[in-house]
């Protein structure tokens, strides 16, 4: 599946979440955005500079954690969800 297209995928995923997803010039050229709460709601904070792969990674690091499995998803996105499971429980237990 091309970048592009994942990418949309995920951020649709976020949209049936209920979770933000903005795109914005971060000052860290080390990470490329995050998960956050802002006024109780979640949303997601991505570098606008990333890469289609870095937008990936940060996308789902941040939604891997939350229950997807009411929602009608790819198998695709499923997979990749899976694939960082691990690290975006991690990171929102430190941010909660």
């Amino acid at each position: 599946m091309k970048p592009d297209v994942l990418l949309e995928l995920l951020e649709g995923t976020a949209e049936q979440l209920g979770i933000r997803v903005s795109y914005e010039q971060l000052q860290s050229a080390v990470v490329h955005g995050g998960l956050c709460r802002v006024k109780g709601e979640y949303r997601i904070i991505v570098d606008k500079r990333a890469t289609a792969e870095e937008r990936i990674v940060t996308l789902a690091t941040a939604l891997s954690g939350f229950p997807t499995a009411e929602l009608e998803l790819p198998a695709k996105v499923r997979e990749v969800l899976r694939t960082y499971e691990s690290a975006g429980a991690k990171k929102r237990t430190v941010a909660a």
